[in-house]
């Protein structure tokens, strides 16, 4: 090896600890969010963060700004250890009680909504950028759900609908097949991915708004 070329890659060596630190924090911790039914920001991304079309997402823009939309994938909590209810407060369960989010805790009717059979087996998809060992808990609201309120978690039934330690995974979707109640009108589905330690702790949310008999 020639003296110039064991200058450049000690170079390289000595300078890769530093980009290693100054890496975005999101990049590192950013996993996926619902796909079927999409999720409110995973829409406001397919409607573009800068130009977003439903007035739902823009009023999430405006409220959030267009960049959180780009990290779709990181609603998360990197220490919930299941402690869901505990950290994430009621009105912020969208945004996973994270500042970042808050465009996407919005209460209202608009949001874009998935057509549900009243009943009978469903595949939901779960998109990911990068997959974990981990546990999908999906829940849906209670019969009399307001989506002009701010949601709470007294509004989602206590047992999740569908609950799953490591599903199979198709296409870069994590594959949730479910059996969905006999329900009517406008809904919502809260999915909580939950990794497990000794791997991380770390938890990702998301809000998926569906019309039942749609």
């Amino acid at each position: 090896m020639t003296l110039l070329r064991r200058a450049g890659v000690v170079s390289v060596l000595c300078a890769l600890p530093l980009l290693l630190t100054t890496l975005p924090v999101g990049s590192a911790s950013a996993h996926g969010s619902m796909g079927n039914p999409v999720s409110r920001i995973y829409n406001c991304l397919q409607e573009g963060p800068e130009n977003p079309q439903s007035a739902a997402c823009k009023a999430a823009v405006q409220v959030g700004d267009s960049w959180p939309v780009y990290d779709w994938d990181e609603v998360n909590q990197p220490n919930a250890d299941g402690r869901h209810r505990e950290i994430i407060p009621d009105g912020k369960l969208c945004s996973a009680g994270r500042d970042k989010y808050k465009g996407f805790d919005l209460p209202r009717a608009d949001w874009k909504a998935t057509n549900f059979p009243s009943g009978g087996s469903y595949t939901l998809r779960y998109k990911y950028t990068a997959p974990h060992p981990g546990t999908f808990e999906l829940y849906l609201t209670r019969d009399g759900y307001d989506p002009t309120k701010p949601l709470k978690w007294s509004d989602l039934e206590d047992k999740p609908f569908y609950s799953k330690l490591n599903p199979p995974t198709s296409g870069g979707n994590y594959v949730l097949n479910a059996q969905l109640p006999a329900k009517q009108g406008r809904h919502l589905v809260y999915a909580i991915w939950q990794r497990h330690k000794p791997d991380s702790g770390e938890a990702f949310y998301s809000c998926s708004d569906v019309v039942f008999g749609g």
